[in-house]
């Protein structure tokens, strides 16, 4: 069987909710980065690229009818480039990178794109049909974020928790404190906002220019969800979000509504040596596990045991662990469980999502991308990359840097 590589990784800026990047569509993102990665690699023959494999966790708007496909066919792609969109909610980006890694090890194909995107400030609102004629009971939704269009044997076999009711029901039970949560969102938010004044983030950042109609383009260079003077005082002081009455879960200590997107090419060695492409980490194994949907932000405790034992290792070999906040009470939750320290060096060296900003589709390609750039930063060997994901399921990645 194959082994498969990440060659090269690119991914936008991240944008606010209604911020800078609201006024691009979610296709042309997608093809950007492409675009970016095929450009940074010139050795590469586009024509035997087997397929464009790319994350999107709304799919109602701009992103619908296979965005992958648009994307690269917008980048400029040969039309023979088949193109796939896949949705696993917040591991889509990661899930298509391991669905070019699984073809790539059985032999079909040597060279795959793949990616995430999300632009959560176009995501439109919805609308359900009436069940009747002329009926009433068509109920409209917005798409940005959350559940929509439920089916109530759901909602009475398991419960519809909103996410951040999921993050609070991981408080209760790990009895996990509103002053920790603040300090591990303080901690990201003070270690993303080092890396991006080093000038570490912009490594993995392509600049977005964005026409403007009768004024010079705005130039965007950097994450803009970064919150660089917020203190733990400032944290604090914020309400609870999602649950009022002895709530800890607030806005500043849960990751936002965000827009981006990422790209990666991975390959065969065959195809590395053929293309002189040089690899920067090995897919060593990835897992996935299913947990009790009221308690999804768990997940990556579960996927990461199988993705440890399916590699032949341990966590305490893990040089680099990046573990997506989706809130600081879940990420808490789960290192607790794993038996890290809250402030074990190794995870999220350069912040996460609670600081950078979470675009769900994007997400999991960028932080494998992450992980892989900071493996050789760090020369360290091997990186744990997790994200839990809506409706309870876990996904983890395994790497080693080459």
């Amino acid at each position: 069987m194959k082994d498969a590589y990440i060659i090269d990784a690119i991914r936008t800026p991240i944008g606010n909710f209604g911020g800078t990047l609201a006024a691009v569509r979610t296709d042309d993102l997608a093809a950007l980065v492409i675009n970016e990665l095929v450009k940074r690699n010139p050795t590469l023959n586009q024509e035997v690229i087997e397929d464009v494999l790319f994350g999107c966790a709304n799919q109602a708007g701009e992103d619908n009818r296979n965005v992958a496909r648009m994307a690269g066919l917008l980048a400029g792609l040969p039309w023979k480039v088949g193109g796939e969109t896949v949705n696993r909610l917040c591991a889509s980006g990661m899930a298509a990178a391991i669905n070019a890694s699984r073809a790539i090890k059985i032999g079909d194909g040597d060279l795959y794109i793949s990616g995430g995107v999300e632009n959560m400030s176009r995501g439109p609102y919805v609308i359900s049909k009436s069940a009747k004629p002329f009926g009433t009971d068509a109920k409209m939704y917005d798409s940005s974020f959350g559940w929509r269009f439920i089916n109530p044997k759901m909602e009475q076999l398991y419960g519809t928790d909103g996410m951040g009711q999921t993050a609070e029901n991981l408080v209760d039970m790990y009895k996990i404190s509103r002053e920790d949560q603040d300090k591990f969102a303080y901690w990201s938010q003070m270690k993303a906002t080092k890396a991006q004044q080093s000038g570490r983030l912009a490594e993995e950042i392509v600049v977005v220019e964005i026409p403007q109609r009768k004024k010079d383009p705005i130039i965007f260079t950097q994450d803009e969800f970064i919150k660089p003077t917020t203190s733990l005082e400032i944290l604090g002081k914020l309400a609870p979000a999602f649950r009022k009455e002895g709530g800890s879960v607030t806005a500043g200590n849960a990751s936002g509504l965000n827009d981006g997107a990422a790209a990666m090419l991975i390959a065969s060695e065959e195809a590395a040596k053929q293309y002189n492409l040089q690899p920067m980490a090995r897919i060593v194994s990835s897992a996935i596990a299913g947990v009790e949907p009221r308690i999804m932000g768990i997940g990556p405790v579960y996927a990461t045991e199988k993705a440890l034992k399916r590699a032949g290792l341990t966590l305490d070999q893990m040089d680099v662990i990046e573990i997506n906040e989706a809130f600081a009470a879940q990420s808490l939750a789960c290192t607790r469980e794993m038996g890290l320290a809250d402030d074990d060096p190794r995870i999220n060296p350069n912040g996460g999502a609670i600081a950078l900003g979470h675009p769900l589709g994007m997400t999991g390609s960028r932080i494998l991308q992450t992980a892989a750039i900071e493996l050789h930063k760090q020369n360290k060997k091997y990186a744990l990359v997790t994200l839990c994901i809506g409706v309870g399921q876990g996904y983890a990645t395994i790497l080693e840097r080459v």
